[in-house]
């Protein structure tokens, strides 16, 4: 299987079209990773770095998973700290009001429109970029704020106006440049580019993780092991297996619908009927919900903190509040649970509208085997939809709490559990797969095998 592999890869480098965007797509994300280490002037990036290597196990720290996803970037106060997120954000929002307001709904069908929802986009992008620029350029001038035990200045620019101007357009700056790399890598490169740019910066924290992993087992020093490898490693080494093995099986898997299509004329030829399908993805949401629940829980236990201080009569029920919401508690989980099945169910309302598949298919002459058309086969997909939707935000919501089981039940690193499950496992996977499908695609055009026997990527086993 290895020696298929090795030779798999060995043919890409045999395609000079396949070679090319190989390369491009490296060197374009070895930018990426330049801006998340290149630091903003006029901070003391050293210490904020150093102070993140101290506090490394804290599990319940926002900014240690947005740092995550910035591969690094924000601990080092650098160029790329806002990372990409503000780019997906607006892409999300944007797609969310295409579902719901009737203008852009109609703008989004008509010539050209696409590329003006695009544009919007991007718009909105360099506004979150201002706002978050100057909410981290304001807690850096503050660090107790959101670093408690932080001491000293972080900022070395005395003048604040001139230090927020700098902050706030370089880091947008560096956020526009790397969706401009991101973009570049989707159309000369292979793969899909903002999706790698996340990918890379979430692989930029493995080696912390194996350093992590194995001062689990050998801490050196003379000091005793908290871990054996008999027990929590074989153990680790079986969940990892078990998860990466059901994100692949459940991220691929789809519903196949029937669908009969009769004949008819056009023109004065004669189209046979024939029998295809429609697939129905089982996690059509993907890693959506985990994202909007992230999100949203990022901000109740700030705000209760903040309202505390404004209000004393109301301090002590709003500091319990706060410390409820704690990352890990069972109430913050609970919700957390709940609010990933809400988002599953919400991202498919908007995105799977089986109204307009249903009208499509009789336009077309097709039809359900056993289903009349119109409102019927839109009642149908409608079923099949939000029971095979259960099942996958089941799915997701097992994938996103692994992390805090792992940390809270067996007492492991939380720079190791956040490769076990969570956002970061299914982007990581989700990417390699969509990676490997477009590498294959060239593979087989040139007659090459691909990376099964079979030369291809199953859908299902």
């Amino acid at each position: 299987m290895f020696t298929n592999l090795v030779n798999t890869f060995s043919n890409c480098f045999k395609i000079p079209e396949l070679k090319s965007r190989i390369f491009f797509t490296v060197l374009v994300l070895a930018i990426c990773r330049i801006a998340a280490v290149v630091r903003i002037p006029g901070l003391d990036g050293a210490a904020l770095t150093e102070f993140f290597k101290q506090h490394a196990n804290d599990s319940g720290s926002v900014l240690g998973m947005y740092s995550m996803f910035t591969g690094g970037a924000l601990e080092h106060c650098a160029v790329g700290s806002l990372g990409i997120m503000p780019y997906i954000s607006a892409t999300i929002i944007i797609q969310l009001l295409t579902a719901v307001w009737p203008r852009l709904s109609k703008l989004a069908r008509e010539e050209g429109g696409r590329t003006k929802i695009v544009q919007y986009g991007r718009y909105l992008t360099v506004l979150l970029c201002i706002g978050q620029g100057i909410y981290f350029a304001g807690n850096w001038l503050h660090p107790t704020s959101i670093f408690s035990d932080f001491q000293g200045p972080l900022v070395l620019i005395q003048t604040k106006w001139v230090y927020y101007f700098e902050a706030v357009t370089v880091m947008t700056a560096g956020t526009m440049l790397l969706m401009w790399l991101g973009e570049q890598i989707t159309e000369r490169g292979i793969g899909n580019g903002v999706s790698l740019v996340i990918t890379v910066g979430i692989l930029a924290r493995l080696p912390q993780a194996v350093t992590a992993a194995k001062n689990m087992f050998f801490p050196g020093g003379g000091a005793e092991a908290s871990h054996t490898i008999l027990g929590t490693g074989l153990l680790l080494i079986g969940l990892l297996v078990m998860v990466v093995g059901g994100v692949i099986a459940i991220t691929q898997a789809q519903r196949k619908i029937p669908v009969q299509y009769a004949s008819r004329m056009v023109g004065q030829k004669m189209y046979q009927g024939q029998t295809n399908y429609m697939p129905l993805r089982v996690n059509y949401a993907g890693v959506m919900p985990i994202i909007f629940a992230q999100s949203i829980l990022m901000f109740p236990q700030p705000i209760c903190t903040g309202l505390a201080n404004f209000f004393p009569l109301l301090r002590d029920p709003l500091l319990a509040v706060a410390s409820s919401l704690n990352y890990g508690s069972w109430l913050y989980m609970a919700i957390y649970a709940l609010m990933i099945l809400f988002f599953s169910y919400f991202w498919v309302a908007t995105q799977f509208n089986e109204i307009q598949i249903a009208d499509d298919l009789k336009k077309h002459g097709g039809y359900i085997p056993g289903v009349r058309p119109g409102q019927a086969t839109s009642d149908y997909l409608h079923r099949a939809m939000s029971r095979i939707t259960l099942a996958g935000a089941i799915f997701l919501t097992m994938i996103a709490v692994i992390p805090t089981l792992l940390g809270q039940g067996f007492n492991v690193d939380p720079r190791v559990t956040r490769f076990f499950g969570g956002t970061s496992i299914l982007i990581t996977v989700g990417v390699l797969l969509d990676t490997m499908r477009q590498m294959e695609s060239h593979l087989l055009m040139r007659h090459y095998d691909g990376f099964l026997k079979k030369g291809r990527l199953r859908g299902r086993f």
